[in-house]
């Protein structure tokens, strides 16, 4: 342990390299320490094969990295709007009655303008806005069959 300016002790710190030591011998050096002193014992990764090592490099990589062990996700603006459009015409159609279906579609239409209007992050997705009397038509037909 080193301690600091203020004469704590701050464990896992190095100390500086001193002047006219190679920086191979002393990293050696500290490498040789820490498993003298047991730090890299019980390690969770230790004997498992590296993740993602075959994949292709990505410059992103630790950011994805980051996203999986957190349990997060990122979809681009584009392909979320893309599921969105699909949901709401699945859900036009489930729909209990001809003004629920009316209301999903008119409103997924006016993100789809608004989208169109000022552009949309994410790979390049073209949006049509529903033909809302087509789509209530053929939720129609449905129905009867």
């Amino acid at each position: 342990m080193c301690p600091d300016r203020l004469g704590r002790n701050n464990v896992g710190m190095t100390e500086r390299r001193p002047p006219g030591v190679d920086y191979e011998s002393w990293i050696d050096r500290q490498i040789s320490d820490a498993e003298k002193r047991g730090e890299f014992d019980d390690l969770p990764t230790a004997g498992k094969p590296l993740a993602d090592l075959a994949k292709s490099p990505d410059p992103n990589w630790w950011i994805k990295g980051k996203l999986r062990s957190e349990g997060l996700s990122y979809t681009p603006p584009s392909l979320a709007l893309k599921k969105a459009v699909a949901d709401a015409l699945d859900a036009a159609l489930e729909a209990d009655s001809d003004e629920q279906a009316r209301e999903v579609l008119e409103t997924i239409n006016g993100e789809i303008r608004e989208a169109n209007r000022k552009g949309i992050k994410g790979p390049p997705v073209v949006f049509r806005p529903f033909d809302v009397e087509g789509v209530l038509s053929a939720r129609r037909e449905g129905r009867s069959r």
